[in-house]
């Protein structure tokens, strides 16, 4: 709960007044987004910022040469904007390094792989100096979501089937000098149920047997990726609703349902891209959910558009040429933008192999798409309006992951005001997650899951 409380805190958030003036610059806002996956301290002025950094591993701690400017009210009360369960940032320190420099030490609670970069102006942006915090040792989300799974109580044995409970009686064998006695006259013969198979027991076993066999259940796993986040609030309401914080809750909410589904025994297990208030790269999202060997990926928005007159959920898989409709393709380079509202780090050095992952996509995963999204929009057309009745194609840069059917969900119109209600209302939300559910079981009750040597 700690942590939970943490992360869907989100940003703190310090606005400054226009008078906090420094030499050259003027600090509009600083802000810190704390997550398990990344710290991000990000200080947005209205004019360009120049730095010199240096990184010290021990104790870990990043040091920032900000030049141009004089130590002002503003990057003092970044001091106490750090939490004190960040997982990352243990504290940061700031003072007058030189006239005209401002240094910045941010003490780290781990090893990091810290990125320091600027962003150029951007939507309601000015200029922003973003220091991400990532820690050198990442965990494999997939080790994480099988450890996940195995700690999971034993789920309680099933009551007796009456049925089994009467064979068992009329097969046990009469006592001893006990009459045997004939049945009535006229009576049916008992229904036998045939017992499945038991499953081959795992080796090492005395004669190849063992009393409890290992679980060996095949793990089903679906990427959630609730969309924008931090930096990125998405669309924002004409009640100031941000889609960024309606779809993380619908996310939370389909998490739960899927986790405790299964799919011909098996069992689901939702991984979320995020799964809490901070920014995470489009090329991002779909590296992560090729990481957990994701079956399916589900990418959930609340979109606007040009007029609030706009309504309807829609659903959307990947083109690889023209877009199905204007507005498809209108929503899709809307959507592409999120990187640069978000704030990528475009010199990192493994962005240029990222972005080619982008060009992968195949005719087969746009294919099982498509029916993965026209499963998913007949049971989201049971909750509301459709702004469209078919799945809808476009260049979504979300979508490309080249060997897992992906689709889009825009959920409703947040610039419309009478779906932006429904959007703040947890029963549309809760009925949205039943529905996407839904979508997927039928998607697997006519394309099972492919068997593979993932055991928990």
């Amino acid at each position: 709960m700690k942590r939970r409380s943490l992360l869907q805190s989100g940003a703190v958030v310090l606005m400054l007044g226009i008078n906090e003036l420094a030499r050259g610059a003027s600090i509009v806002a600083v802000r810190v987004w704390p997550a398990p996956e990344y710290s991000r301290v990000t200080i947005e002025s209205d004019t360009a910022l120049t730095v010199k950094q240096t990184f010290v591993s021990s104790p870990p701690r990043l040091a920032v040469d900000i030049e141009g400017i004089d130590l002002n009210p503003a990057l003092r009360e970044l001091v106490g904007r750090v939490q004190a369960d960040d997982p990352n940032i243990a504290g940061i320190r700031v003072g007058q390094n030189s006239p005209g420099v401002v240094r910045l030490v941010i003490d780290l609670k781990r090893a990091a792989s810290p990125q320091v970069f600027t962003l150029s102006p951007v939507a309601a942006y000015q200029h922003r100096l973003v220091f991400d915090l990532y820690p050198a040792h990442e965990v494999d989300p997939l080790e994480a979501l099988i450890a996940e799974r195995l700690t999971e109580p034993t789920p309680a044995p099933l009551p007796p089937d009456p049925l089994e409970e009467l064979i068992a009686k009329q097969s046990k064998p009469a006592p001893s000098g006990a009459p045997i006695k004939a049945p009535a006259p006229n009576t049916p013969p008992a229904t036998v149920a045939i017992a499945p198979p038991a499953r081959p027991a795992s080796a090492g076993g005395t004669n190849g047997l063992k009393n409890e066999p290992e679980r060996t259940d095949r793990l089903i796993i679906i990427a959630l990726d609730p969309g924008h986040g931090g930096e990125d609030p998405g669309a924002i309401g004409p009640g100031g609703t941000r889609e960024k914080d309606v779809v993380l809750q619908v996310a939370h909410l389909l998490r739960e349902r899927i986790n405790a589904t299964s799919v011909n025994g098996s069992p689901m297990r939702a991984f979320l891209t995020r799964d809490a208030d901070f920014f995470v790269p489009l090329q991002v999202r779909v590296q992560k959910a090729r990481r957990v060997q994701a079956d399916l990926f589900v990418s959930i928005h609340a979109d606007a558009f040009l007029t609030p007159a706009a309504r309807g959920a829609s659903v959307f898989a990947l083109s690889q040429g023209a877009a199905s409709s204007s507005a498809a393709r209108w929503m899709a380079n809307k959507e592409n933008a999120a990187d640069l509202i978000g704030g990528i780090n475009v010199q990192a050095k493994d962005a240029q192999v990222q972005k080619a992952l982008l060009d992968m996509s195949t005719t087969a995963q746009i294919n099982d798409s498509l029916k993965l999204g026209s499963a998913v929009l007949g049971e989201v057309g049971r909750v509301g309006k459709l702004h469209k009745g078919n799945v809808e194609q476009a260049g979504f840069a979300v979508l490309k992951a080249p060997d897992i059917p992906s689709v889009l969900v825009e959920t409703a119109f947040i610039s419309n005001p009478e779906e932006e209600a429904k959007l703040n209302s947890s029963d549309y939300r809760e009925q949205l997650a039943d529905a996407i559910l839904r979508g997927i079981r039928s998607y697997f009750a006519k394309n099972p899951p492919l068997a593979r040597n993932r055991t928990v």
